[in-house]
C-alpha cells in the first residue's frame, strides 16, 4: 500500500483548464465540466439533506441516490472519445423504476395537490426543494451537453429527470409529516 500523501491542490487549473477522466485538458466552463460539477453540487445538497432526521426508508433511498449520482458524475466526467477510458454511467432501467417507485409511494402519503406550493415549511421540506432545483439545473445542464455534443446516456437523462420529481414528493411528504400542511402559492393583486 502507498502511503504517500499528495497535495489536495496541483496548480494545474490555474490558467481556467482542467481534465476529464482520461486526461484531455477542457476549459472550466465546459458543458461537461458544468454538468457532473451541478450533479456534485447536487450531492453535497442531499448531503444537507440527510444531516436532518429523516424516516429510515427515505434515509435509505438519499443514500442510494448518492452513490448512484457519483458514478452519474464520474461518467460525465469522462472523455467519450477516449475508448480506453470508457465508463458507463451505472443508471438502469431497474434504478429509474426503483425512483418512481420511491415517489409513488410518498405521494401516496399525501393529499392530492390544489394549488402551487411553496419552497417553504421547514428546514427538512426546504431542503428538499433546494435538491429540487439543483436537480433542475443539473438536468439542464446535461441536456444541454447532450444536444451541444451528444453521447449522454438516455438512461442518465430520465434518472435525473425522475430526481426532481422525487425530490418534490419528499418535500411535500415532510411537510405533512412535521406541520401537517404545506405551504401554498396566494395569487394577490396589488
Amino acid at each position: 500500500m502507498n502511503t504517500e500523501k499528495y497535495k489536495l491542490y496541483t496548480k494545474g487549473g490555474d490558467k481556467g483548464m482542467t481534465s476529464l477522466v482520461g486526461g484531455q485538458r477542457v476549459p472550466k466552463y465546459d458543458l461537461r465540466i458544468e454538468s457532473y460539477g451541478t450533479i456534485d453540487e447536487l450531492n453535497s445538497f442531499i448531503g444537507h439533506l440527510l444531516s436532518f432526521d429523516l424516516e429510515e426508508a427515505d434515509r435509505k433511498t438519499l443514500t442510494w441516490m448518492q452513490h448512484k449520482l457519483f458514478s452519474v458524475g464520474s461518467y460525465l466526467a469522462t472523455d467519450p472519445n477516449d475508448g480506453s477510458f470508457h465508463m458507463e454511467s451505472r443508471v438502469t432501467d431497474e434504478a429509474i423504476e426503483r425512483v418512481e417507485r420511491e415517489i409513488d409511494r410518498l405521494d401516496d402519503l399525501v393529499p392530492p395537490i390544489k394549488a402551487f406550493i411553496l419552497p417553504a415549511g421547514g428546514a427538512i421540506p426546504a431542503a428538499a426543494h433546494i435538491c429540487r432545483t439543483v436537480c433542475r439545473r443539473a438536468e439542464r445542464c446535461i441536456y444541454r451537453l447532450d444536444a451541444d455534443q451528444g453521447q449522454v446516456e438516455a438512461q442518465v437523462l430520465r434518472y435525473v429527470n425522475r430526481l426532481s420529481d422525487y425530490f418534490f414528493a419528499l418535500a411535500r411528504k415532510e411537510s405533512y409529516r412535521l406541520n401537517g400542511e404545506e405551504i401554498t402559492w396566494l395569487y394577490e393583486h396589488d
